[in-house]
């Protein structure tokens, strides 16, 4: 066997290179990857804002970028595994640096900003962005080579790229894969355009009483939501349920009863059980953060010793030991500082806080650097278990907002007039912005490390195009949110709500928490509460672990109590529809094409209502696409309800056929392509 063909079997068996025409040589950064790569940045980003603010949730966007990316460039005959696994790369950022929307609107919620001007977000998203994939460096031996977490997304899409760069049926797939995105995006765009006409409901709500207890039903009817809960999967699925009943079945009526206001359960819901969760989520945070501290320690020392052997002449380091040296990750972190700084000095120099600008401008920066490898690691962690899409990025931001707002409640407020309440409240929702942005990236830089390992790529090359892709997202953050805010508004902002805004359930409780540990107070026995059930959760779901069964993520338990019935049940529906796809789904292929409908759908939504936004600026009008009114509300449910999920069987249905049609699929009995399942599916 020739040297070079010995060297890449190696490769191959140890995971580090492609399993197509691509080798180590082919090139990986090419300028119309990059061009790709930004334009579907700016699309997915848009789209996964609209998503977030609605319901708290956001999506990866690394599956449908890498079809995208291998159908577009196939077009090339030059193009291969590891160019379309840069496009992929830069393009995840856009799925990523969109929880900023879980805590910068908090800012317009509190008064303190009344748009989101484009330079401040802009280096808010960039420096945060670039933090993180700083600081994941170190991160990626301990929890990417050194570990077994599986990586869910990560895998998936090196999979995507494999059959992709297949040429018997890559060819054919990508562009079936292209279409189902097409066809499950333009399907959620119009039901979503029906929807704004009134004609069809947009959700069902109805808040009841029986007897001394209240609570509520509640469902939206948005692809988008069926789409996520797709993809987090059944298991997640079934802890959002137990949320979900612990929150409304159990917590709201009984806190309703208790204080003997159950027509108010909504009222009891907003002030007491969303506190309840978040005690649960935060406890969930920071167990996952004791359990990282092993392999974090023995990351670092291993890519110390990379750095060393690099120095000696880096012959020995393979393809996939090659990660950003050490020393330029300190000059990176030297050059983002300095802007960062210079964020907080520009936030603080005007206002009450200004004749403590200097010292505040210090003690912000090294929190934000102290705190943000930890935030990262404990969302990276999460990403290699569950994936990015459900990685706790509520729990982390709890836990920053938290600890700078105590930190400015003991070391800085006793000082302070009573004017400069307000700007504090601010200051502290700012620097959580940043370590917001620093991990969410750091997070999503494993996942898309994890897929380079599989197909061959280089690591430090893939962090640059991350780096890339977050300045590319950072671009169009800015005028998203501002468009976002100026058609719908926040809720609840400081002042009267618009009746039409959206609930940013994370940014609510950011908010919520810096006011109230700066301000009035917060309700700690309902939180307290929370964190004993949280610890309870814990327990039972090491225990289900040990004895081999699936668990109960707390993480996902406390989102279910957290987040709005409206926003979860549709989560548990996807989920559950994701289960009964994938069991009549006998083919790898056939998963993926699930995985890229439901894709499709959250960006087919996302868009949609983005211009809806547009269009409701520029108009003036809350409903410019209304044909009904009010008297029609009955029936435009009745209507939705059968649509809805008409429209759904027939998308699963039609996703099915498509597959069953792809080369190397097989058919069995039940008319389905597949082949027998990997013990590993």
């Amino acid at each position: 066997m020739p040297g070079s063909s010995r060297r890449r079997l190696t490769l191959l068996m140890r995971g580090e290179g492609a399993l197509t025409k691509a080798g180590p040589s082919y090139p990986q950064f090419t300028v119309r990857g990059i061009v790709l790569g930004c334009v579907m940045t700016f699309l997915f980003t848009a789209a996964n804002l609209s998503l977030g603010l609605r319901i708290g949730l956001t999506f990866a966007t690394s599956i449908p970028a890498a079809v995208i990316s291998m159908a577009a460039l196939r077009a090339f005959r030059t193009s291969n595994i590891l160019e379309s696994n840069i496009v992929q790369t830069i393009t995840s950022s856009a799925g990523a640096l969109s929880a900023i929307g879980f805590v910068l609107p908090g800012l317009i919620m509190v008064g303190w900003w009344q748009d989101f001007s484009f330079w401040p977000t802009f280096w808010i998203c960039t420096t945060g962005g670039l933090l993180g994939v700083l600081f994941s460096g170190p991160l990626r031996r301990a929890l990417v080579i050194g570990s077994n977490l599986p990586y869910p997304e990560g895998v998936a899409a090196a999979e995507v790229l494999k059959v992709g760069s297949n040429e018997s049926r890559g060819s054919e797939e990508s562009r079936a894969g292209l279409r189902t995105i097409i066809v499950g995006a333009i399907a959620a765009a119009a039901y979503s355009a029906l929807a704004a006409t009134q004609l069809a409901a947009a959700g069902v709500t109805k808040w009841f009483r029986i007897g001394p207890y209240g609570s509520v039903v509640d469902v939206t009817l948005q692809f988008a939501l069926i789409g996520a809960g797709h993809l987090v999967g059944l298991s997640i699925g079934i802890a959002l349920l137990v949320g979900l009943l612990i929150g409304f079945g159990i917590v709201t009526p009984y806190l309703a009863w208790l204080l003997a206001t159950p027509a108010a359960a909504e009222a009891v819901w907003l002030s007491h059980v969303r506190f309840f969760g978040a005690g649960v989520i935060g406890v969930a945070a920071i167990w996952t953060l004791l359990q990282l501290m092993l392999p974090i320690g023995k990351g670092l020392r291993d890519s110390l010793a990379s750095s060393r052997e690099r120095k000696r002449g880096g012959l020995s380091l393979t393809v996939a030991e090659r990660d950003l040296p050490i020393g330029w990750l300190g000059i990176g972190l030297i050059a983002v500082t300095i802007p960062t700084a210079m964020l907080f000095w520009n936030f603080l120099i005007s206002g009450p806080l200004s004749v403590y600008a200097a010292a505040l401008t210090i003690g912000a920066l090294g929190y934000v650097l102290l705190a943000g490898p930890i935030v990262a690691a404990v969302c990276g962690y999460m990403a290699g278990l569950i994936g990015s899409s459900n990685s706790p990025i509520s729990g982390v931001g709890i836990l920053a907002i938290v600890g700078a707002a105590l930190l400015l409640a003991v070391f800085v407020q006793p000082n302070l007039p009573s004017g400069a309440h307000a700007q504090l409240v601010a200051f502290a929702i700012f620097a959580t912005s940043i370590i917001y942005s620093t991990a969410s990236i750091a997070n999503d830089n494993l996942q898309d490390l994890k897929t380079g390992q599989l197909v061959g790529a280089t690591p430090w090359k893939q962090q640059v195009a991350l780096m890339i892709g977050v300045i590319a997202a950072a671009l169009v953050t800015p005028f998203t949110l501002d468009l976002l805010n100026k058609a719908y508004g926040f809720a609840p902002l400081s002042g009267i709500t618009p009746p039409h805004a959206l609930a940013a359930p994370q940014a609510t409780l950011v908010s919520a928490l810096s006011t109230g540990i700066l301000g009035v107070g917060l309700d700690w026995s309902m939180i307290g509460a929370g964190a004993g059930l949280g610890v309870l959760l814990i327990a039972a779901d090491t225990a289900l672990s040990r004895k081999g069964r699936p668990g109960c993520p707390p993480l996902a338990v406390g989102l279910g109590i957290y987040l709005p019935m409206g926003a979860t049940l549709p989560l548990i529906i996807g989920g559950l529809l994701g289960h009964l796809y994938e069991r009549r789904a006998k083919s790898q292929a056939t998963k993926r094409m699930g995985v890229l409908l439901a894709s499709g759908f959250i960006v087919g939504d996302g868009l949609f209502n983005v211009g809806l936004a547009g269009l409701i600026v520029a108009s003036g009008k809350a409903a410019p696409l209304a044909l009904a009114g009010d008297d029609f509300g009955t029936s435009a449910v009745a209507v939705g309800l059968v649509l809805f999920a008409g429209m759904t069987v027939l998308l699963y249905r039609r996703t099915l056929r498509v597959a069953a049609g792809l080369p190397g699929t097989g058919t069995s009995k039940s008319g389905i392509s597949g082949a027998p399942q990997n013990k590993d599916d």
